[in-house]
């Protein structure tokens, strides 16, 4: 048997999860070397960062509105 499970914002709302002081904060979670965003939060979204985006690219828009950046955590 086998259970999928399927989260909305996985990686940046856990991160929020255990960052309290974020909600409401834009948040986007980068790839294992830190070049691509791969998951966000709707904040983020909302700023036209765009999933799945070098994050050169995004770079000036998570800079003015400080966006808080975490490196992909695979143990959550």
């Amino acid at each position: 048997m086998f259970l999928l499970c399927d989260v909305n914002l996985m990686y940046a709302s856990v991160e929020q999860l255990f960052r309290p002081d974020l909600k409401g904060k834009p948040v986007i979670v980068l790839s294992n070397n830190d070049g691509a965003i791969v998951a966000l939060n709707k904040e983020a979204k909302k700023l036209g960062i765009k999933r799945f985006a070098p994050y050169f690219q995004a770079k000036d828009i998570i800079r003015r509105h400080q966006v808080t950046c975490f490196s992909s955590n695979y143990a959550l």
